[in-house]
């Protein structure tokens, strides 16, 4: 691994540029967003896919499109499934809507820090995962108590409704802490902004990005623990989808894209990024 200092806003980053060539035949392209008719070899004239809207260097919404790490994961997915860029539909997809996403088949895949689990994997399924993550946490800059999970008992802690995070460390660490929900994570940084919360636990990717788009405001304890393994979330019954996917994912890692991807967003922090492919689940 390597460690980048932050020195620099990361939000405002470029997605990165694509070639891509169509070689799937996986029948996607069913959700609400997708057309109908033949185009591509992916089904559809469009696919519809899920990400994160407001999470620098993963999914943030600029220019009326989204860019970041799982956005760029997620555009070369879809080009091994025979789709070009301009076919893809974005959606934001929330971390408490994901899984009614796709139940309902708003989207035809997730895409956005969607963490595999057992629990999620009764009602949806995934292929990956993509990335392996750590959960981290996150303090204003001059709060300087705060150094891991244990120093959060009487404190109140934010988490984003539809994550696991906070329970990670109530639940499964037994810290005494007040946990506060809030929508999404840019409400849990506006409240640790204001002193309503002391601190913000989720993945480490996710708080680097927002401690490098807010500089000397925010600091991560860089003091990681558990895995958060990010699938590609896909609707249940997907297992030819699932398999397409995993080798597009092994593609990807084989000729240093991810690696591209992770450097563009994260190479000016200070967030030791994985550089090691993950290994795929099975597809059931």
């Amino acid at each position: 691994m390597r460690v980048r200092r932050i020195n620099g806003i990361l939000g405002g980053t470029a997605a990165l540029a694509l070639a891509l060539t169509a070689c799937g035949t996986a029948e996607v392209g069913g959700g609400n967003g997708g057309g109908e008719g033949d185009g591509g070899e992916g089904g559809g004239d469009t696919i519809t896919i899920g990400v994160k809207y407001d999470q620098p260097g993963l999914g943030l919404l600029e220019n009326d499109a989204p860019v970041g790490l799982d956005v760029d994961v997620a555009t070369y997915i879809a080009g091994e499934l025979g789709y070009e860029p301009d076919q893809i539909e974005w959606t934001e997809a929330a971390s408490a809507n994901r899984e009614a996403f796709l139940q309902q088949g708003t989207v035809d895949m997730v895409v956005a820090t969607y963490s595999i689990t057992d629990e999620r994997r009764e009602v949806v399924d995934f292929a990956g995962p993509y990335y392996v993550a750590e959960q981290d946490i996150l303090t204003r800059a001059d709060e300087e108590e705060i150094q891991g999970p244990e120093d959060l008992a009487g404190r109140v802690l934010c988490s984003a409704s539809g994550s696991r995070s906070a329970f990670n460390i109530t639940e499964e660490r037994g810290i005494d802490a007040e946990l506060r929900e809030a929508g999404n994570y840019s409400e849990c940084l506006s409240l640790l902004g204001n002193g309503a919360v002391d601190a913000v636990t989720t993945d480490n990717t996710i708080l680097a990005g927002y401690a490098a788009q807010n500089p000397g405001t925010y600091r991560v304890v860089n003091n990681s623990f558990g895995e958060e393994r990010y699938g590609v979330g896909l609707p249940e019954g997907s297992t030819e989808l699932c398999e397409e996917i995993n080798a597009a994912i092994a593609k990807m890692w084989e000729e240093g894209y991810t690696l591209e991807a992770l450097e563009t967003h994260f190479g000016d922090t200070d967030f030791a990024y994985a550089e090691t492919a993950p290994e795929a689940d099975a597809c059931e």
